[in-house]
């Protein structure tokens, strides 16, 4: 998993600015980065945080741009459910606190 996100961590800049931020294959690379932060079995609450703010905002971006029956943002939307169990099943409700 850490070779997988240290290569999104690398890649995802050059495919940003080479393809730009609504191209499908970016938004998937963001996928793939956010998924493997939240299956991580070492995931910190960051990291799991992390994901649910790419999968949220990728999320967004891929209905506007490809609508909401386009494989790429029924996958998001299934790996968004997924992060979300993984973040609550960690927080508690001294974890999140003030």
């Amino acid at each position: 998993m850490e070779e997988a996100k240290a290569l999104m961590r690398k890649t995802l800049p050059v495919a940003r600015r080479v393809l730009g931020e609504n191209d499908r294959l970016t938004l998937k690379m963001k996928n793939v980065y956010a998924v493997a932060l939240y299956k991580d079995p070492a995931a910190t609450l960051d990291d799991l945080r992390e994901a649910m703010t790419t999968l949220e905002e990728i999320y967004g971006t891929a209905r506007r741009v490809f609508g909401g029956a386009h494989p790429l943002v029924t996958g998001i939307e299934a790996a968004l459910r997924e992060a979300r169990a993984a973040l609550g099943s960690r927080e508690t409700p001294s974890s999140g606190g003030i």
